[in-house]
């Protein structure tokens, strides 16, 4: 079966996951983008930082936000999340990166910091995907 075949059997999100992760793949630093005709995005960054997450959440099937439990030993925390970025596709699944909560800022363009936490979502179990408002999340 020709990955093409076999793309075409997978769940319409993943379409939808790979335009989100080859976004985030994508990103460059401010310093190093040409201001010219050959800039990789319309308009301008906004405190001269790009964004470089589109955070996702997902539905099950029974309509349940998925969550995942988490335990961060950089910060000590543990608990749940339902927020994630993508990292890579793989036929029907796609492993992501759990994003919790910053608690040291209001601003909305750094709401999440990632967790050294994986895991992987089979697409065929999920009903629903939310793109959140794209971010910052600083040391990927």
């Amino acid at each position: 079966m020709s990955n093409q075949e076999s793309n075409s059997n997978t769940s319409c999100f993943y379409e939808i996951l790979k335009v989100i992760d080859l976004l985030q793949c994508n990103v460059e630093k401010i310093e190093d983008i040409d201001g010219g005709c050959t800039k990789p995005f319309l308009g301008g960054c906004s405190n001269f930082s790009c964004y470089n997450t589109r955070p996702v959440t997902f539905y099950t099937c029974n309509n349940d936000l998925l969550t995942i439990s988490y335990q961060d030993s950089a910060s000590n925390t543990q608990g749940t999340s339902s927020v994630f970025r993508v990292e890579s596709l793989n036929d029907n699944c796609v492993k992501v990166r759990l994003l919790i909560p910053n608690p040291n800022t209001q601003e909305v363009s750094r709401a999440y910091i990632a967790t050294n936490q994986f895991a992987t979502i089979n697409l065929k179990c999920i009903c629903v995907l939310q793109c959140l408002p794209d971010i910052i999340i600083d040391c990927l």
